[in-house]
């Protein structure tokens, strides 16, 4: 089975080799991958741990927790990758709909370990003609549009 970050690998070979400390991310894109897989997972902690010091506040947690677990994420698309800059579109299902999370995000290696700075966000919305996140192979307006 594939890793939730969509990688071919299995998932303890991949992002959770990297949640568990058993691996450091060797890329800012495997640490934005480990970072989309442990929303999945709601895990705060890691998030936190991979975030720079001087962006962390004290609800982190609780609302990283709080939105992880109101939505169910769909799937993760990775669309440009520098050397610290990681463009991607994170679909998930909220109450009502389908939406997407579309980031620029940079990130930094500091002490031997990459760290998540910051991000653009994009206004972004699931096109009609694009295949439907849910993973049904049908485009988006026959699906779950």
């Amino acid at each position: 089975m594939s890793c939730i970050c969509g990688n071919k690998k299995d998932y303890n070979e991949c992002c959770g080799a990297i949640i568990n400390s058993n691996i450091k991310a060797s890329s800012a894109e495997e640490l934005m991958r480990s970072r989309y897989s442990a929303y999945v997972k709601g895990d705060s902690n890691y998030l936190i741990k991979t975030l720079v010091a001087n962006n962390r506040h004290a609800d982190d947690a609780e609302l990283i927790e709080e939105f992880s677990n109101s939505v169910k994420w769909l799937k993760l698309d990775v669309l440009h990758v520098e050397q610290n800059i990681v463009e991607f579109k994170a679909y998930y299902k909220d109450i009502d709909s389908i939406k997407v999370l579309h980031e620029k995000s940079n990130f930094i290696f500091k002490n031997g370990m990459w760290l998540y700075v910051d991000g653009e966000l994009f206004n972004s919305k699931v096109e009609r003609n694009e295949s439907c996140p849910c993973g049904s192979a049908k485009k988006f307006k026959k699906c779950c549009g």
